[in-house]
């Protein structure tokens, strides 16, 4: 009998870093024997990446932007994702619902308990096994943003903006301690991979048990 794969996912705001650390967490899966799918939202299928191009470019109303985007992790759990964990394989995502919640939610007005509607009904339960969340103030997030230049349309976003992000991330946060492991993003590159690598292997040891 083939055991199930375990969910992990990567969330922060914009300019957090949470994507140079990614691959890090795929390194050590692969040395441990398993067998990884790295996937990203919106995104992750041929339609998630033709709407993700919409999503984070084209200006339009909030529930379509939220419903968009639901749409294309739908597409991405039921033709990726939920096939891959099936299989024992362990799946891992730059972004989640989690983000929904802080940047549809949190920072542009939709109501959390529609989100949680939403979520419900679209996800059927499916969670994260675990969810790095990399945080850091939005005034050093948007220096970051600042030195690279903006790429799309939350970037661009006022630092009010990304302030109400974090507050929503934090608030998944409080709603499921369990699932997280908070990731202080303001730290230099070496002291953020420690602190990912520490905390994931602790994870995967009590994933052993």
């Amino acid at each position: 009998m083939t055991l199930r794969g375990r969910l992990i996912s990567f969330e922060g705001m914009d300019g957090a870093g949470k994507s140079s650390h990614i691959q890090e967490v795929v390194s050590v899966l692969e040395e441990n024997g398993f067998r990884v799918l790295r996937t990203r939202e919106p995104g992750g299928t041929p339609l998630g990446e033709h709407l993700r191009a919409l999503l984070l470019n084209d200006p339009m109303d909030l529930e379509t932007e939220a419903l968009l985007m639901f749409a294309a992790r739908r597409e991405h759990v039921v033709k990726v994702i939920e096939p891959a964990l099936s299989q024992g394989v362990m799946v891992v995502t730059d972004r989640f619902a989690d983000a929904s919640f802080a940047y549809q939610a949190s920072a542009r007005g939709m109501p959390w308990t529609r989100m949680k509607s939403l979520e419900s009904w679209v996800l059927e339960g499916l969670k994260p096994d675990l969810t790095f969340l990399f945080d850091l103030p939005p005034d050093v997030a948007a220096q970051r943003t600042a030195r690279r230049g903006p790429e799309d349309k939350f970037e661009k976003e006022p630092e009010a903006f990304h302030q109400s992000v974090r507050e929503g991330y934090l608030r998944r946060l409080a709603e499921d301690p369990e699932r997280f492991e908070v990731i202080d993003a303001v730290a230099d590159f070496e002291s953020v991979s420690r602190e990912v690598l520490l905390a994931f292997e602790k994870r995967l040891n009590e994933w052993r048990r």
